[in-house]
């Protein structure tokens, strides 16, 4: 089995965008389209990566990587999460920042980019 995306993306579009090109890449997608799925698969299945975006419809993604950085899952607690927002205010990189998040990404995206990093952060866990 390939390395573990989870993605966290409430847009059918932007999902169906993402588990194209990182499945095409070589990595096996698991998609939650809301923050409470998002935690329950990382917490509860092999997951390697978070691409999280901040906009969700139950819990936002700064609720996230908050409830992931203190999980009692020590693996969901340390994977490298990867923030992929429109918002582009400087409080909202502070805010993802300091609630954990390894990196924060802007909307629109380099989707080829993005399979670069995440590459990136995979081959440094390795």
């Amino acid at each position: 089995m390939g390395r573990v995306v989870l993605c966290i993306e409430d847009n059918p579009d932007n999902m169906m965008l993402f588990r194209r090109v990182l499945e095409a890449s070589g990595f096996v997608v698991r998609a939650a389209f809301n923050g409470l799925d998002g935690l329950q698969i990382a917490e509860n299945e092999p997951v390697d990566i978070v691409l999280l975006d901040i906009n969700l419809p139950d819990i936002d993604g700064y609720e996230v990587t908050r409830r992931l950085r203190h999980s009692a899952n020590l693996k969901a607690a340390c994977l490298p999460i990867l923030i992929i927002t429109a918002n582009v205010q400087k409080q909202d990189v502070e805010q993802a920042m300091a609630a954990g998040a390894t990196e924060f990404i802007t909307k629109p995206i380099d989707i080829f980019a993005l399979c670069d990093r995440v590459e990136e952060y995979l081959s440094a866990c390795q």
